[in-house]
Order: structure tokens, then C-alpha cells, then sequence
């Protein structure tokens, strides 16, 4: 073995991996203990909160902390705190020497989802789960699962479209055949129907808005609803002892 210098290479570097591996072991067998030796003194949140509950942040955490500034687990206490119902996302990591550094992404709500009570929209058109906790007051979304976001872009069109009416949306609907409808704040609802390409909703909705001044003038008073299905034209309704009245073209 002594003349071939490849063998000689050989066992070199095996005996070479073999004390590297041994060593390796032995500074984790070393340090594993020491490790303790770093406490956790401070978890602190980047900014204030405004919907997250600081007693809520300090019951997710609560059991995940035991451990020092080494070993706490910062993947399993971001995932415990995007659990709570106002956290969209959590960003975690460590600041020597003592303390763990949070930043919470807080959900906006700008809609209640659906007919219950327990869901809402954010700005980014999803759907989560949780409680206003004070007197805000919101528009309510309705259609099928999955389209939360395309119902936010359809309030925020709509809502552009309806300034000169003064009246914010109270409810905006998309049912399971795609048909669109709104509520005002003051009551009034309006049916659009769906997308055409001859008859957009768009130029519907303008021509709401073109005539919604005239709507208290009819000689019934003011419709409970405006049908705005029509190509060229629309139709009220108006209480039931009152009958209908239908508009023709523009």
C-alpha cells in the first residue's frame, strides 16, 4: 500500500472526514447545554396594535416561549400567531442577545363576508373570520365561494361610479348565475344583472346614476327598487299596494 500513493490519498481523506465528524459531534455534545446559558428576557412587538389583543398575543405565545434565546422555536410561534383571527401575517426572529423581535401584519376589514355574522373581507379580498370590536359600519358582500376578491373590485367600481348619488353601497350581491346587485345606504336596491357585452354593467349603473335625481318625482313617490336589466331602459317597484312602473329609453 506503501507504493501507491492514490491509496495513501484515499485513506487520508477518510481519516480527515472521520476526525471532522468526530469533532462536529463533539462541539454539539459541548454546546447543547450552553445553549440555556442564553435566556429569553423580552418578546417584543415592532408597533402598536390596533384589532390583536395584546392578552390574545401573550395566550398564542404563552407555552411556545419555554426555552432560551437559542432553541424557542420562531416558525412554530409565527404559525401559533397567524392562528389569531386578526393577525393576516407574522414575521419572528431573534435580537441578540435576549430578545425576540415580532412585527404583525393586522387584517383590514372592509366588508362583512356573507349572511352570517362571523366573517369578514380584507383589502386584499380575503375572507377571514373574526368579530368587529367596535360601532364600524361596513358594507356586506354575498356570492359564491371563491369570489370575495372579484366582489372588492366590483364595490370599488361601483362605488366610483355612485359619487354623484351620494349614497354609499350598503350590500353588494353577485349570485351563483353571476348576476350583480347592490343596495344603497338609503335603502334603494338595484338590480344590474350580468356582464353583456352590448349592455355593460358599467354603462347600466351610469344610467342609474344619470336618473336617480328624477327617481322621487314619479307620481307613486320613491321605489323600493330600481331594475337596471334592461338594455335601454329600467323599472320600479314600489310597495306592493302600489304596483310598477317601467321607463323605456333614455
Amino acid at each position: 500500500m506503501w507504493h501507491k500513493p492514490h491509496l495513501l490519498t484515499a485513506l487520508s481523506d477518510l481519516l480527515f472526514l472521520a476526525a471532522g465528524a468526530a469533532l462536529l459531534a463533539a462541539a454539539v455534545i459541548w454546546s447543547a447545554p450552553r445553549l440555556n446559558a442564553f435566556p429569553l428576557r423580552e418578546v417584543r412587538v415592532k408597533h402598536e396594535l390596533r384589532e390583536v389583543q395584546r392578552v390574545d398575543l401573550e395566550q398564542s405565545l404563552a407555552e411556545l416561549l419555554r426555552g432560551s434565546f437559542f432553541t424557542v422555536n420562531l416558525e412554530t410561534l409565527r404559525l401559533s400567531l397567524e392562528q389569531l383571527p386578526w393577525v393576516r401575517r407574522a414575521e419572528i426572529w431573534r435580537e441578540w442577545p435576549a430578545r425576540i423581535e415580532i412585527r404583525i401584519e393586522e387584517q383590514q376589514a372592509v366588508a362583512h363576508w356573507g349572511d352570517g355574522t362571523g366573517e369578514l373581507v380584507n383589502t386584499f379580498g380575503e375572507v377571514f373570520a373574526a368579530s368587529l370590536s367596535g360601532e364600524q359600519q361596513l358594507p356586506r358582500f354575498t356570492g359564491p365561494a371563491g369570489s370575495a376578491a372579484e366582489v372588492l373590485r366590483r364595490h370599488d367600481e361601483f362605488a366610483r361610479l355612485l359619487r354623484p348619488v351620494g349614497q354609499p353601497l350598503a350590500r353588494v350581491a353577485l349570485s351563483p348565475r353571476l348576476a350583480w346587485a347592490i343596495e344603497l345606504e338609503d335603502g334603494m336596491f338595484v338590480e344590474l344583472g350580468r356582464e353583456q357585452a352590448k349592455a355593460p354593467i358599467r354603462i347600466r349603473l351610469q344610467r342609474f346614476v344619470d336618473y336617480y335625481p328624477t327617481l322621487s318625482e314619479t307620481r307613486h313617490g320613491r321605489p323600493l327598487a330600481v331594475d337596471m336589466r334592461y338594455p335601454n331602459g329600467f323599472a320600479l317597484r314600489f310597495a306592493a299596494s302600489v304596483g310598477q312602473e317601467r321607463k323605456g329609453k333614455k
